[in-house]
């Protein structure tokens, strides 16, 4: 038996029916909704300027269009290659050495049986994240100085002080330590999490079958959490243009820029010191648009090969 088409009063109808049954929940989506409306969605209106060479004194809308002039002019720019290349290295640096880690930490919380001791541990893994940015450039900035404790450290090896964080080739590595120390506690949160759900039915049958400590995290506690560990895995692609800007305009100086200069640094000299808005917004959208192909490329081959993805 075929159910005819409901039409658009149908719909209307189920609608309103759905609404006046769950009117409570539409009414706490509100905040969530107006906070996306507001500063999610209609700032995009904004990205037009990408296609004109805007004038604060003329406005948006009477600026004159001159096209994908302002792209052709990143494209051409002499450091295009650099930018792109230290915002890709340091994503990948971070997806390489920096994703692994929650993980780990959790996976090794997960086999201490001693509870005083694992709530110490999250607990202290946990605190980096609530440093503030501005307090944690700060430390490692004192850290690396010629009298900081790392310089000791290397003259008590043999080595010479220096101060770290004017050498370009230590950039990365410091950049990517400290965003290690100060995310892997909280980032194993929603793998612990995770970790909670898998059945201890699956334990206690490994027990019975005499499989070890190592032989139960492959084949039981991997594959257990391996949804979780894709979908954030997809999210981390779709986002490997986003070096955030913050921390490296914190920590860097014009003798790093060689490999500490991304496109949000970059970004922000052209939009906010050279007043470059037309031109800072295409290198942004284009930004936007790489981010948007990965996760949707990341997310098909997921799905392919996986069965595993966000849609």
């Amino acid at each position: 038996m075929q159910t005819k088409p409901r039409g658009f009063a149908g719909v209307i109808r189920e609608i309103g029916r759905d609404f006046k049954k769950y009117k409570w929940i539409y009414v706490m989506a509100i905040p969530m909704l107006t906070y996306y409306v507001m500063f999610r969605y209609m700032p995009m209106y904004g990205s037009i300027i990408a296609f004109k060479d805007f004038s604060p004194g003329l406005g948006i809308m009477k600026s004159p269009w001159v096209g994908l002039k302002q792209f052709y002019s990143f494209f051409n720019d002499i450091y295009f290659t650099r930018i792109i290349t230290n915002t890709v290295l340091l994503s990948f640096y971070g997806t390489l050495f920096d994703f692994p880690m929650p993980i780990i930490l959790a996976l090794l919380l997960n086999e201490l049986r001693f509870k005083k001791f694992k709530n110490s541990v999250q607990t202290i893994s946990y605190l980096p994240h609530f440093i503030s940015m501005m307090v944690v450039c700060g430390m490692i900035v004192d850290f690396t100085a010629s009298d900081g404790f790392i310089n000791d450290i290397i003259v008590f090896l043999g080595g010479e002080r220096a101060t770290l964080l004017l050498k370009s080739g230590l950039f990365r590595p410091i950049y990517i330590i400290s965003d290690i120390w100060q995310d892997v506690g909280w980032g194993s949160i929603i793998y612990l999490s995770a970790l909670s759900g898998i059945d201890q039915n699956l334990y206690e049958a490994a027990d019975i079958d005499g499989a070890k400590r190592f032989r139960k995290i492959w084949h039981i506690t991997l594959p257990g959490i391996s949804p979780t560990i894709i979908i954030l895995f997809i999210l981390r692609i779709g986002s490997i243009m986003d070096v955030g800007s913050e921390k490296i305009l914190l920590l860097y100086n014009p003798n790093t820029y060689v490999t500490a200069d991304v496109i949000a640094t970059y970004v922000y000299r052209k939009g906010l010191l050279n007043f470059q808005y037309s031109f800072s917004t295409a290198v942004g959208l284009f930004n936007s648009l790489v981010n948007f192909v990965l996760v949707i490329f990341a997310n098909w081959l997921s799905g392919r090969v996986t069965e595993t993805s966000l849609w």
